[in-house]
C-alpha cells in the first residue's frame, strides 16, 4: 500500500502539535506501508518527501489563498497513491481535490476545528472565512475522519452535524518516550537564568489565543513568591497578541523575580531538560483537541496542571498525573485563581509533584505509544481502500 500524507508542516518546518504528530506518525507508518509526504515550504533532502512553495502569482495574496495555491499543486501530484491522508485545513483541500481527480480514498485527521477558533480571524482577516470553507469541504467529502480524542470526536459531530458518526474514528496522538525522557543535566537552566534551587512552573507553546497564555500570566500574579515562571513561548499569531503578551510579561516581571521568557524555539534536548527540572508544567489552553505538549511533559516525569478542555482530560489523569482546572463553567478570574492555586499546591508539595511525574511517564509509555497508533491508522487505511 502507498499512502500520500498531506501536511503543511514536516521537519524541519514544524510549528505546532499537528506537525509533531505528522513527524512521528510518518516515521512509524514507514515500518508498515510505503509513505510519500507532500508538505509546504523549502525543499527537503529526505527521500519520499515532496515540498511545495507558494505559487509565484500568489506571493502577495492573503495567506489563506496562498495555502489553496499550494493545495492545488499537491492535488496534481498525488496520483498513484492508494490512500490520501490530510492534516489540518491547510492540506484538506489537497485531499479533497486529489481524491476526486485521481479516484483515491481520502482520510482526514482532525487536529483542530476552525469553528472552534474564531480568534483566527484576527490573524487571517477574510482568510478565516476561506479557511473555514476549506475545512468544511474536507469534512463533507472525506471517506474517514480521525479524531485525536473522544472530546475532538464530539466537537467534530457538533461543528459538522452532517458528518456520519460511523466515519469518525478516535485514534489518540502519541509520544516517543525514548526521545522525550528525563534529562539529568542542568546546563540549560544556567544558560537561561533559571534558579535550580527554586521551584518553577513552565509553559511551552505558541503565542495564540488558543493556548491561554494571557490567563497564565494573570494567574502568575498569585503564585507563591518562591515559584519561578518559565515561558517557552514564541511565534505570535498577530502583532496585537504579541504586544498584549509582552505587556503582561513586563508587568509580571516588575512585581516578582524569576520570570524567564524564552522566545526562540529550543532544541529538543534543551527543552527536555527544562521540562524535566520543572516542578510543574502548566497548560492553560482554552481549546485543545488533545495537547501533545502535555504528553511531552509527562514523558519527562513532570506533573501537569491543565485546563479541563477538549481532549486534555483523556491525557492528564486528574489527581494521578496532575491537576485539572475547570475552564468553561467558571468566570475568567476564578479560572485564573484556581490555576494559581493548583500550581502553588504542587510547588509546595514536591513529593506529590514527583509522584505525579513518575505516574505521568508510566501513562505515556503504556497508553500513547506511536507503534499502536500507526497500526490502528493502517487498519483504517485498509478499510477505506477496499
Amino acid at each position: 500500500m502507498r499512502v500520500a500524507v498531506l501536511s503543511r508542516e514536516y521537519p524541519p518546518e514544524v510549528y505546532g502539535g499537528a506537525g509533531v504528530h505528522v513527524e512521528f506518525l510518518v516515521r512509524e507508518l514507514r515500518r508498515l506501508v510505503d509513505v510519500d509526504v507532500h508538505c509546504f515550504g523549502q525543499p527537503r533532502d529526505e527521500p519520499g518527501v515532496f515540498s511545495y512553495a507558494t505559487p509565484s502569482g500568489l506571493a502577495e495574496a492573503n495567506s489563506a489563498l496562498r495555502t489553496l495555491g499550494v493545495d492545488l499543486e499537491m492535488a496534481a501530484a498525488v496520483g498513484g497513491a492508494d490512500v490520501l491522508h490530510s492534516h489540518t485545513w491547510y492540506a484538506n483541500v489537497a485531499g479533497v481535490l486529489g481524491s476526486r481527480l485521481h479516484d483515491i480514498p481520502h482520510v482526514l485527521s482532525a487536529h483542530s476545528l476552525e469553528p472552534q477558533r474564531p480568534w483566527k480571524a484576527e490573524q487571517l482577516g477574510g482568510g478565516y472565512r476561506v479557511s473555514s470553507w476549506a475545512e468544511r469541504q474536507g469534512y463533507e467529502t472525506a471517506d474517514a475522519i480521525v479524531a485525536v480524542s473522544y472530546g475532538m470526536r464530539a466537537d467534530v459531530l457538533d461543528a459538522y452535524p452532517f458528518v456520519d458518526p460511523a466515519k469518525v474514528h478516535v485514534i489518540h496522538n502519541g509520544i516517543d518516550t525514548d526521545l522525550y525522557a528525563p534529562v539529568p543535566g542542568d546546563d540549560a537552566l544556567a544558560r537561561h537564568g533559571i534558579d535550580p534551587d527554586r521551584p518553577y512552573a513552565i509553559f511551552v507553546g505558541r503565542i495564540t489565543r488558543q493556548k491561554g497564555l494571557a490567563h497564565l500570566l494573570r494567574a502568575a500574579e498569585q503564585f507563591d513568591p518562591e515559584v519561578q515562571l518559565v515561558l517557552c513561548a514564541g511565534a505570535p499569531d498577530t502583532p496585537e497578541i504579541a504586544a498584549e503578551i509582552s505587556g503582561l510579561v513586563e508587568h509580571l516581571a516588575s512585581t516578582r523575580s524569576g520570570v524567564v521568557w524564552i522566545q526562540d524555539m529550543l532544541p529538543r534536548d534543551q527543552l527536555g531538560e527544562l521540562l524535566t527540572h520543572a516542578t510543574v508544567f502548566v497548560c492553560p489552553s482554552v481549546y485543545e483537541p488533545l495537547g501533545i505538549v502535555n504528553l511531552e511533559a509527562m514523558a519527562c516525569e513532570t506533573a501537569v496542571v491543565a485546563s479541563a478542555v477538549g481532549g486534555i482530560p483523556e491525557v492528564v489523569a486528574d489527581g494521578l498525573t496532575g491537576l485539572l482546572v475547570p475552564y468553561h463553567a467558571v468566570p475568567t478570574d476564578e479560572f485564573e485563581s484556581v490555576l494559581a492555586d493548583a500550581v502553588n499546591t504542587l510547588c509546595a508539595d514536591p513529593v506529590r509533584a514527583t509522584a505525579m511525574g513518575l505516574a505521568g511517564r508510566e501513562r505515556a509509555i503504556h497508553e500513547f505509544g506511536w507503534d499502536t497508533i500507526a497500526h490502528r491508522t493502517v487498519e483504517l487505511y485498509e478499510a477505506v481502500a477496499r
